[in-house]
């Protein structure tokens, strides 16, 4: 009779492997059934020969080990989307809500998933599992997929019991910050639009506009106006002319104003890596009219909803900190953080590093302060984090609003501005002719 190898879980969802005899493969499975056991794959030992190759596909032939046998991970570049993490962490709730084990719950949102870089990690994780490692463990093998506080409140999980609320609060505080995050992207959509039209419009106009005025102006052979010369010269400059000798230049400067923000870009991205050029600019961010206060209220907002959220699973308070910390973008708010790490380590206050930093509005340092005093911090923080959230919507509705008349002015002050220089000498022209008449 053959022989049947088998993974499976018991009741409490811990993986089992074992050897049983059975007529056929239905057999087996009916065989370990009866042991109270749920099986995950069924495999016929074949007989080695020599050493040991790849089997034969035949019934329940797989490929080399681990807890997904037969299937092969797909090549995938690239990370994973904040969507397809929210819309997983929100599935495995539902399902470790349902009373699913976890092994069961892994193997089925993998095996529904599309071959990309999360099935890949997936499968992965669900191998590690079925290995006796915890999920928080799995998972924290794959830090470009689950991030120090996705593992951390999943440990929290698995320790109180409580891993379908955790992994609820999880996906809540995904959704939340995935929509900040588009808020503020939308807000910055917009103008960018609307001054990259406006340099296109403006750069066609001296590149082709212009130069045809210029040489009707050659012809007259008469002093143009100080406005007008301003003018020619900026195009013939575009164009990749001297204005000396209006010979060619080697370098047009179109090209210029094409590259300047690809240059800007990467010289800021390049800056940012150093902890000086990083603490510069965030620093220079938070003093910019209108995009500094904006900045501001959703790093607050950010902070404060993970900080909330880590207290709120039972994570440690100093380990909430250091992740908090770490996942806060602006140079600003870390170094604010760090002195509450430190402040909270030696017994003091939460919120008064906050106050002496000044990062914070008054009223947040105070329902801080509550939240201490009443043992609710958790509370305080995510209610911070909501009013913050709302305070953002109302910045982003107010920016799109004012910059659409700012910009419709700036392009239409530009466009007005080419237009006069380049009627000013055709009105002196037309009054020199019809007073010689």
């Amino acid at each position: 009779m053959p022989s049947f190898q088998y993974e499976a879980l018991n009741e409490s969802g811990k993986p089992q492997k074992g050897v049983v005899s059975a007529a056929s493969s239905e057999d087996a499975i009916s065989r370990i059934r009866s042991q109270g056991l749920f099986p995950t794959s069924v495999r016929e030992q074949k007989v080695k020969k020599g050493k040991a190759g790849a089997p034969a596909g035949g019934a329940g032939g797989g490929g080399g080990g681990g807890g997904t046998p037969g299937k092969k991970k797909s090549f995938a570049l690239g990370g994973i989307k904040p969507a397809q993490l929210t819309t997983f962490t929100r599935q495995f709730s539902t399902l470790q809500d349902a009373g699913l084990p976890i092994l069961r719950s892994l193997q089925i949102l993998e095996a529904q998933q599309k071959p990309g870089v999360l099935k890949n990690v997936l499968m992965d994780v669900t191998e590690d599992v079925s290995s006796g490692l915890t999920l928080a463990d799995a998972m924290a093998k794959h830090p470009k997929a689950f991030n120090r506080l996705y593992t951390k409140m999943i440990a929290a999980g698995e320790v109180a019991g409580v891993l379908e609320m955790i992994l609820q609060r999880l996906s809540d505080f995904l959704e939340k910050a995935i929509r900040l995050k588009r808020r503020i992207k939308g807000a910055m959509t917009y103008p960018a639009v609307v001054i990259f039209v406006a340099v296109v419009i403006v750069t066609a106009l001296m590149l082709f506009i212009v130069p045809k005025f210029t040489g009707i102006f050659k012809d007259f052979d008469s002093k143009l106006p100080a406005l007008t010369q301003h003018l020619i010269d900026a195009s013939d400059f575009l164009g990749g002319k001297l204005i000396s000798d209006k010979s060619t230049q080697a370098i047009p400067g179109v090209v210029w104003v094409v590259c300047f923000p690809i240059v800007f870009f990467i010289v800021i991205k390049l800056a940012r890596r150093s902890q000086t050029g990083k603490a510069i600019f965030d620093r220079l961010v938070l003093y910019v009219p209108v995009l500094g206060n904006l900045v501001a209220k959703a790093t607050v907002a950010r902070f404060t909803r993970t900080l909330g959220t880590l207290i709120r699973a039972g994570v440690p308070i100093l380990d909430a900190l250091t992740i908090t910390r770490d996942t806060t973008a602006n140079y600003v708010f870390q170094k604010a953080l760090t002195g509450v790490y430190e402040s909270v380590r030696q017994g003091e206050s939460f919120a008064e590093p906050l106050r002496k930093a000044r990062v914070c509005d008054g009223i947040v340092t105070n329902m801080i302060d509550v939240g201490e005093e009443t043992g609710d911090l958790d509370k305080m923080l995510l209610k911070i984090a909501d009013n913050h959230d709302e305070e953002v919507d109302t910045l982003v509705d107010s920016m799109t609003r004012l910059i659409e008349p700012l910009m419709t002015l700036m392009l239409g002050g530009i466009v007005g501005f080419i237009v006069i220089a380049l009627f000013m000498p055709l009105v002196s022209l037309i009054q020199s002719v019809s007073g010689g008449k």
